[in-house]
């Protein structure tokens, strides 16, 4: 086994250890290690959730019945019958003078709002929207940067019992429009701009196409995020100024009470046909399985201050903001990590003493590059926990974090999903942390690592399934009343088990090792695309016959690759390139442009009809191709071995 690169000094200071009292003391048990409390979690499922329900401290107007109602069946578990409660309420639960929300910008110095300020600026905003007729199960989305505004306005949203839906401001139009025209919203939040890396990036020109585009809207609150010269917001009648919209005499805020399955959230997460999949999360199932983790695995507290790299647009958002009702500070941060120095991200953590700083592995895989030590720069003492999401984090990422950014502090990998809004793989405060390895599988998650043959295996590669269900999983997709491409989605290849599309190695000490993913969804970043979104796009290019595209592991990450077939043999030019490339990004987004565009002389399907994306991803990466019995073209493929361009 490795050698551990930390060690918790104090584990039983953790709220881990004091649930595993807690647990002890309420069932007669002697459980001592964290593999038997998981052990126990995913044994008696009703009576763990019923504990993080009270041990969450969870604001409800009725007590549940039953925790769990047919638990065997996935999807369709029911959780927490007859239970009412409000998302919001749980989240404004405090009222004082302790700091809600720090915001910081490229430019400006930061920005406070206390726990009052906040419950003050949902109770104006709530006032407003009510006002204008949003009512319990209405859509309200936000085209908007990670800015306080994204806050009050979803805390806002799910006051009334409306469902929220967000997406970040460097999308496309298009992209922006497959998302929010499947739920019809009645009010759209949207900044008026945003900044990144120095530059001023006004949106009014995508405001007013996708207005134009959303024809269920019934208001347009465009709040003013960078400085211009419009007096008016926009020229369509339905549109407002924040400012002018939120009322300053407003009534008092009432909660509506919701089932514990109402929905929450819309995220989305794309697939390699079609529309983005809508993934509807309930209220009750985020709230819960956010406390776990933030409280349990985090070990966060209401003296800590947590910060998240994310947008709008990424489900770790959505989880950051939920430490609210921790009553914790949460930071907030709109723009480029390393503007208007390399260090800037760590200045402000040591600014605002933030104890747990989030980020990908693609950042810290940046600082490792840029040679940034922090551990010289920057004072870290309130720093305890780094989490890292989105793509594997490398071992010399391991390495470079307790070399050269702060010795004494967990780094905690952590692995889940906009699918599940959550995690399925985390940090603990009672476990060492290990090269290479995620910490532990999360309290009250029975995934395995299934071999081709669906057994479960231990220190051996497999697919990711949960076998249980959970309260987090979805609870439907939008427009899918028969629940198709739900099923479609996590359990085709499985009865009844959910199957993420990644691949594990469960280690014999219960850590984990990842391996990116076993589907075709792209990952760059850390940031899952679906290959839909870029064929939508592709497809529209008159030169281009036909297109299939990848995502190739590379240094520590994935780079997307789109292998294009030109119409008439069409030669590949750097000015097309570059003309692809923007036609991308201006549709969809920066994270959708490819590293590689590589002309092939033809695109290999089954005899279906499917584009092949994972046979080509694997002779990319020299894996054996199987099943070839099932392609039309299979010569095809040769076309894909050993290209010199992937070699750099």
């Amino acid at each position: 086994m490795n050698k551990p690169l930390w060690k918790p000094k104090k584990p039983k200071k953790s709220q881990m250890y004091d649930f595993i009292q807690l647990i002890n003391h309420n069932y007669n048990l002697k459980i001592t290690k964290y593999e038997d409390l998981h052990n126990w979690s995913v044994n008696n499922i009703s009576d763990f959730w019923k504990e993080i329900w009270n041990y969450g401290d969870i604001i409800y107007s009725f007590k549940y019945t039953a925790v769990v109602e047919d638990l065997n069946k996935m999807p369709g578990a029911k959780w927490f019958i007859n239970s009412k409660l409000n998302f919001a309420e749980n989240l404004l639960r405090f009222k004082d003078d302790k700091i809600a929300i720090y915001y910081k910008n490229e430019e400006k110095s930061v920005i406070r709002l206390t726990y009052k300020e906040l419950f003050i600026e949902v109770q104006k905003l709530t006032h407003s929207l009510k006002k204008l007729g949003v009512k319990k199960g209405d859509r309200v989305v936000g085209f908007i940067p990670n800015i306080p505004e994204a806050v009050i306005a979803m805390l806002s949203t799910t006051s009334i019992g409306a469902i929220w839906s967000s997406a970040s401001p460097d999308f496309g139009t298009k992209g922006v429009l497959d998302r929010f025209k499947q739920i019809k919203p009645k009010v759209i939040f949207a900044a008026n701009g945003y900044q990144y890396n120095g530059k001023i990036f006004n949106s009014k020109e995508k405001i007013s196409k996708i207005s134009e585009a959303l024809t269920s809207l019934e208001k347009i609150i465009i709040i003013k995020n960078i400085k211009n010269e419009e007096n008016h917001p926009l020229t369509n009648l339905k549109s407002i100024f924040y400012d002018d919209f939120i009322s300053n005499n407003p009534d008092p805020l009432i909660f509506e009470q919701l089932p514990f399955d109402h929905p929450l959230y819309i995220l989305y997460s794309s697939g390699t046909t079609g529309l983005p999949k809508s993934i509807v999360h309930s209220a009750g199932g985020t709230l819960i399985q956010h406390l776990k983790e933030l409280k349990l695995h985090c070990n966060l507290r209401r003296d800590d201050c947590i910060f998240y790299f994310s947008t709008c647009g990424w489900m770790m958002w959505n989880w950051l903001v939920s430490s609210l009702a921790v009553g914790s500070s949460i930071v907030l941060y709109d723009g480029s990590p390393f503007y208007p120095d390399k260090y800037n991200l760590w200045k402000m953590a040591e600014e605002l003493k933030i104890s747990i700083f989030g980020t990908s592995a693609k950042f810290i895989d940046a600082c490792k590059k840029n040679n940034i030590k922090p551990i010289i720069k920057n004072n870290l003492n309130s720093l305890n926990t780094i989490l890292s999401t989105g793509s594997t984090l490398s071992d010399d990422a391991f390495k470079y974090v307790y070399s050269d950014i702060k010795r004494d502090v967990l780094l905690g990998s952590i692995s889940g999903g906009t699918d599940i809004i959550s995690c399925f793989a985390l940090s603990n405060p009672i476990l060492p942390v290990y090269k290479g390895e995620l910490q532990c599988i999360g309290l009250g998650m029975n995934i395995k690592s299934f071999n081709p043959s669906g057994k479960s295996v231990i220190n051996q590669k497999g697919e990711l399934v949960c076998i249980s269900a959970f309260p987090s999983m979805p609870i439907y997709f939008w427009n899918d009343s028969k629940n198709i491409k739900y099923k479609s989605a996590y359990f085709e290849k499985y009865d009844e088990v959910w199957n993420h599309g990644d691949f594990i190695k469960i280690i014999k000490h219960r850590g984990l090792k990842f391996y990116g993913r076993s589907d075709a969804t792209l990952n760059p970043g850390g940031i899952r695309i679906g290959t839909s979104e870029l064929y939508r796009v592709i497809e529209t290019i008159d030169y281009i016959k036909d297109s299939i595209v990848i995502g190739q592991d590379w240094k520590g990450d994935q780079r997307i690759v789109l292998f294009i077939k030109m119409l008439h043999n069409k030669n590949l030019t750097e000015r097309i390139i570059k003309e692809i490339k923007t036609i991308i990004k201006n549709n969809c987004s920066p994270r959708h442009v490819p590293s590689k565009i590589i002309k092939v002389k033809d695109i290999p399907y089954t005899l279906s009809g499917k584009k092949v994306e994972l046979a080509v991803k694997n002779i990319v990466q020299g894996i054996t191709v199987v099943n070839k019995d099932s392609l039309e073209n299979p010569s095809v493929l040769n076309y894909y071995k050993n290209i010199a361009e992937l070699k750099t």
